[in-house]
């Protein structure tokens, strides 16, 4: 064993929803792709889909985009945060998306509302922090499933219901 080893400050992970503790720092940040979920991606490709051929039979230009491109879903950023409570025991939390790096210094007050993440072995998330030091709320921002589909292949899926209702009113009326 080495003298890293002797020294080595332990990290606690999972922790109670509100955490108050002094800010020690950003660590290396680093990327993560959300996949979304095979149902809502098929659903989404396949009434805008349904859009399309109708757009194509009126020679309207449709926003295309394969299925894979849609499982795959938007990266963001994910930034382990450390903090240190009055006991001093020392938390990473993982904050997803991002915050202004003027809202928190070294040695801030903070307290944070976390949650645990689907897989167990990853810290517990950040939801929201407030710098008691300044008394700002801060939530960070990730891009979601929704934004990532973007507006123009939700509208086509949006006519897409549209057309299908018409159909099977037709069909059954």
């Amino acid at each position: 064993m080495d003298d890293t080893e002797l020294h080595r400050e332990r990290i606690l992970r999972h922790v109670s929803p509100i955490i108050t503790g002094r800010f020690l720092g950003f660590q290396t940040s680093y990327t993560r792709e959300v996949r979304i979920g095979r149902p809502v991606a098929i659903t989404v490709f396949l009434l805008a889909g349904l859009a399309q051929l109708i757009g194509g039979i009126l020679r309207m230009r449709p926003a295309r985009r394969t299925l894979k491109e849609l499982r795959k879903g938007p990266e963001f950023l994910v930034t382990p945060v450390r903090l240190r409570d009055d006991l001093g025991q020392t938390y990473e939390i993982e904050m997803h998306g991002q915050l202004p790096q003027s809202a928190l210094h070294r040695g801030d007050l903070i307290q944070v509302r976390t949650e645990p993440q689907a897989d167990p072995t990853l810290p517990v998330r950040l939801m929201q922090v407030v710098n008691l030091t300044t008394m700002q709320p801060l939530t960070p921002r990730i891009p979601t499933q929704w934004s990532h589909m973007g507006p123009a292949l939700l509208l086509q899926a949006v006519l897409g219901v549209a057309i299908f209702g018409v159909v099977l009113a037709a069909w059954f009326g």
